[in-house]
């Protein structure tokens, strides 16, 4: 092992126990981008123990235009953290790895930056990339077809039931009153279907996310979220997103009524919180595009969780844990969120559900993130 108080004047032997205890890679360069320090995971995933690795320029392991390498330069450059989702490196030496990255400069010593990695199975990487848009793509075939072969049909139904209740008796009236009525729900249950058919790009604009959960957070609790205590961490300098404000509203009031009937009458709790990810990029599957989502959304409750067998297929049509549920309700925010080019993440278990939605800023904004970003972190004047 590297000894940290050789690669950081100053620190102490227990900063190195706690360093190697840590299950993930952890190593840091110096402004040559030569290895200083590596913990134990970290020896693992390069393949060589710390005094083989000890001064060696990291880009002997990877190729020097990986993505890894941009971010050590911007992080170095600008001083900020920087982290990246599902980043795919790929050398004769290590082989194919995709990971979760977080690169952070080491301010006491200038041009040194350490990088921690969280490695992920390829098969893991793309099914959290697809599953959305792999449903949303499936409910709106199936939207289509379902209002091509369904609508015109029950018209024809709820039509001869008309006839026939002109000369039926009073108890026969009530079956044909029966087929209209179940002929009407299934044509609404249809024209709900009908919208995921609508493949035309959105219009989207700079939207304030925070005038939109507001809003969805007061239609909640003038109605269906009587009983619910909302919690609000927004982060107040966040930029516009850029989407659709009324397919936003939708999207967030589809999930907070979820998560308001997920909770217990006593003691429910959501919480509602914003905030900004410095250099959150997701990579497109089947693409090199990788997407800037920095806007970060999280809508979480105290409710008892989704179970096990239903977190793979959430976001699929007809899925529902609730007794006369259709299960559009999330195939809808799943189409929502691929408009919009954005991602969603479930994190579910006993003590409640989150989503988190990684969203686009607005591009008038674009020049001037950085200079946000400088703001918050007090890098800025």
């Amino acid at each position: 092992m590297i000894e940290l108080k050789s690669a950081l004047p100053g620190s102490t032997r227990g900063a190195a126990t706690v360093i190697n205890a840590i299950a993930v890679p952890v190593f840091m360069v110096d402004m040559n981008d030569k290895l200083v320090f590596v913990n134990f995971a970290a020896e693992v995933f390069f393949g060589g123990g710390a005094s083989l690795l000890e001064g060696q320029h990291l880009f002997n392991f990877l190729p020097e235009d990986c993505p890894l390498a941009a971010m050590i330069v911007a992080a170095r450059a600008q001083e900020l953290s920087l982290s990246d989702s599902q980043l795919a490196l790929e050398s004769p030496r290590l082989g194919q790895r995709v990971v979760n990255v977080q690169v952070v400069p080491v301010t006491d010593h200038p041009g040194h930056v350490a990088v921690s990695m969280q490695e992920q199975s390829v098969a893991t990487t793309l099914q959290a990339q697809m599953s959305s848009r792999g449903s949303a793509r499936s409910v709106t075939a199936m939207g289509a077809m379902l209002a091509h072969e369904v609508k015109n049909p029950l018209s024809g139904i709820r039509g001869a039931a008309q006839l026939l209740e002109q000369g039926a008796d009073e108890n026969d009236c009530e079956l044909t009153q029966l087929i209209c009525d179940e002929a009407d729900r299934i044509v609404k249950l249809v024209e709900r279907m009908e919208a995921f058919g609508d493949d035309r790009p959105i219009s989207k604009t700079a939207v304030n996310i925070h005038e939109v959960l507001e809003h969805c957070r007061r239609l909640a609790q003038s109605g269906f979220g009587r009983h619910v205590h909302f919690n609000e961490e927004y982060d107040p300098s966040l930029p516009p997103v850029l989407g659709n404000r009324d397919l936003l509203v939708q999207m967030f009031l589809n999930v907070i009524k979820n998560a308001c009937e997920a909770v217990e009458r006593d003691n429910s709790v959501i919480d509602l919180r914003t905030s900004y990810r410095h250099g959150m990029r997701v990579a497109v599957a089947g693409s090199s595009e990788r997407l800037h989502l920095p806007l970060l959304v999280e809508v979480k409750d105290n409710g008892s969780g989704i179970p096990a067998e239903l977190q793979a297929h959430l976001f699929d049509a007809f899925v529902t844990t609730k007794l006369n549920g259709s299960g559009l309700g999330l195939a809808f925010v799943a189409k929502a969120v691929s408009d919009h080019g954005g991602v969603v993440q479930v994190d579910s278990g006993p003590q409640g559900t989150g989503l988190r939605f990684s969203l686009p800023i607005a591009p008038m904004v674009n020049d001037t993130a950085q200079t946000l970003t400088a703001m918050r972190t007090g890098n800025g004047a």
